[in-house]
This record gives C-alpha cells, structure tokens and sequence, in this order.
C-alpha cells in the first residue's frame, strides 16, 4: 500500500520478487521513496537488503514485479542503466581503483578527453583535476591532494571520495550501503554531515544502516525488511528504536503500510 501521491514519489518498487534456486529472497516487496526524502533500509544479515539494493539498480534482474523512477517504469539491465537516469549508489567495498588518484576516480567511467582516438585518446588530466576540486569543494569533502592514489587515503577519505562521486553527477537518488561501517567517530560525523548537507539540497537518499543511531537522526522513514518481505515501514518521528528493533527481529509485528 502506497502512502503518498504518485507524483510525490521519486522511487517505487511494485511486488519485487527476487529468487536464488529454491530460496526467496524478495517476495513481492512494495517500497518508495519520496522526492527529496531520507529512507533508512534495515533488517538482519540474510533478510534481503542487498538484493532488494541490487534489484532496484540493475545489479540484479527481478522475476517479476515493476520499477518506476521519476514517474516512469524502468527495466535496468545493468547499473549503469539505473545511473543514467539520476541513481548512484556508493557500495560497502566503495568501488574505487586504488592505484588511481582522486580524480581519476571521480571520473571513472566519465573520462575527459584532449583527443579521441580510439586507443591513442588523450585524457584531459588539468581538467578532470581542476573540476574534481570544485565538485569536492561542494560536496564539502577535504582531500590534502588529488594527485594520491586513493590506496593511501584513510577510510574516511576514501568513504568521501565515493560519496562524492556519487553526489557530483546531478543524481537525483543517491544508495548509500553502511556509508560508516568501518569509520571511527570523526570520520563517521563528517560522512554523517555529507549526508545533512543532501537533504539540505534536495537530494533524496537511501542509506542501508545497522546503526539505528545513524538512522534516527538522519532519515524521515525506517523500511524494515526479514526474510525477504517488508515487515514495517514508519516514519522516524512516529516511532521508536525498540520498536524498530521488534520489527527487525520479529518479536513483534508492527505492520507494513
């Protein structure tokens, strides 16, 4: 059941299903997120959030069910499918290339070009390095250069570089798995004030969190999924983290809307 106008909604999964040989691990899932929202996705390990992220952004293909964006349906067959039409999505490993530097991995998939040849093209370095600043500078992300390779970053700065790759592209959702799992507490409260500083933008979120801290002060809604269903969905100002926590573990059913 939808609770929100159509046109107030960015994101919307109808009946998902997701098998692996005899297991289910999406069984008919309804989920939306609404424009310029925060969602929080949480649960177990096992209980279908990653495969419901993957669906969702072509990673994985449904077997049955329909997505819509932006009030059209998709079909993505790859991520790259779901990205062209405004979704990022910043995985738990980061997806960066360690040997790259800063730049060439906020172009990554994106390159410039002095000279297109075919195999003899020239990249445009200067360029990718001076809009790279600028596109850290906005995100509010400090990197001392841009010319180390992101193998010698801390996990906050690498954690950043991701993110900001992701915010840079005038995405209009952004998929954030455990965004500051292996963080320490700096670190994590300058990913957590990213995060502010894209609802401030008006940019919509999902953020995959074990950390119901993280998730009461960062998002405007808590999905709560177990054994492949949606076992609750409640707005954070309506609810509490004992109650989500029932939810999570089944101890008790609070419903899904």
């Amino acid at each position: 059941m939808i609770d929100a106008p159509a046109e107030d909604l960015l994101l919307e999964a109808r009946d998902l299903s997701k098998h692996f040989g005899g297991v289910s691990a999406l069984d008919h899932v309804d989920f939306h997120i609404k424009h310029g929202e925060h969602a929080a996705l949480v649960g177990d390990n096992g209980a279908g959030k990653s495969t419901l992220v993957k669906t969702l952004t072509g990673a994985f293909q449904p077997d049955n069910g329909d997505i819509w964006f932006d009030g059209r349906t998709h079909r993505f067959n790859s991520p790259l499918d779901s990205r062209r039409v405004g979704i990022e999505t910043v995985y738990q490993n980061l997806a960066l290339a360690d040997q790259l530097d800063v730049a060439a991995n906020l172009f990554l998939g994106r390159e410039e070009f002095r000279l297109r040849m075919g195999p003899f093209s020239i990249l445009s370095h200067d360029r990718m390095r001076r809009k790279a600043g600028d596109l850290l500078m906005q995100t509010g992300v400090n990197i001392p250069s841009l010319h180390d390779p992101v193998l010698n970053l801390s996990g906050g700065q690498r954690q950043t570089v991701a993110i900001a790759r992701a915010v840079g592209w005038g995405s209009k959702l952004i998929i954030m798995d455990e965004p500051t799992a292996a963080l320490g507490v700096k670190e994590t409260g300058h990913v957590e004030e990213i995060i502010r500083n894209l609802k401030k933008k008006g940019v919509a979120a999902l953020i995959v969190s074990h950390n119901l801290r993280q998730v009461f002060e960062l998002c405007d809604s808590i999905w709560v999924m177990r054994r492949g269903h949606i076992a609750a969905h409640r707005q954070t100002c309506d609810t509490s983290p004992d109650e989500i926590v029932r939810a999570i573990t089944g101890a008790d059913t609070i419903g899904a809307v």
